[in-house]
């Protein structure tokens, strides 16, 4: 029998959407906004839409960004030979909670993944070669997985002609992890023994 409202299970599957947020969890939070007050539930959906309506990709490294150029692109103190190419914005921050890069990113928006439709001309990939000019070394930081591994070995032939410094993360990240969940220590071991890609 079921007993809880249509309008709960609405919120329940509105949060379940979330990754890492299986179904109880959701519900739990369903149940803790029926504790918030009308004003306050009315304010988080504001500052939800608001923020929606700020956000923007960087135009020069695609991160997600309310100033375009982003912050990071913008920092003259940053060094400008030394490129990360990740996936998606949220490893620009993993990184960055490392303190351990100073360079400047470039964010793909995905990985190559034939079988979901996403070749080459679906990611950020055009840009990267206007921004070559001052970069002596690229790592190519993407998530141990198949497609992160396809997508960098792809990464590195096609940027190999231009006599640049490849590297890649060192292993130590498990396989099928996403940098996003890596502990800082690990993922600066990582940025700190990166190797050339051959």
């Amino acid at each position: 029998m079921k007993i809880l409202p249509d309008s709960l299970d609405q919120i329940t599957q509105q949060f379940s959407r979330f990754p890492g947020i299986g179904k109880k969890t959701a519900q739990r939070m369903a149940f803790q906004l029926l504790d918030w007050n009308r004003e306050d539930v009315q304010h988080l959906g504001e500052v939800i839409i608001q923020s929606m309506d700020k956000l923007r990709h960087c135009s020069v490294c695609n991160l997600i960004t309310e100033a375009d150029p982003c912050p990071v692109c913008l920092d003259t103190r940053r060094d400008d030979s030394l490129l990360c190419i990740v996936e998606d914005s949220k490893d620009v921050v993993a990184i960055e909670e490392t303190s351990r890069f100073n360079g400047k990113y470039h964010i793909l928006g995905g990985v190559l993944s034939p079988l979901d439709g996403i070749g080459p001309d679906q990611l950020n990939i055009k840009t990267l070669h206007a921004r070559m000019d001052d970069v002596q070394e690229i790592i190519i930081a993407m998530n141990p997985s198949v497609e992160g591994e396809t997508t960098s070995l792809y990464l590195a032939k096609i940027l190999q002609s231009r006599k640049i410094k490849i590297t890649r993360l060192a292993r130590g990240i498990p396989s099928g992890g996403d940098l996003e969940y890596i502990d800082g220590v690990t993922l600066g071991r990582a940025l700190d023994d990166r190797h050339e890609l051959k």
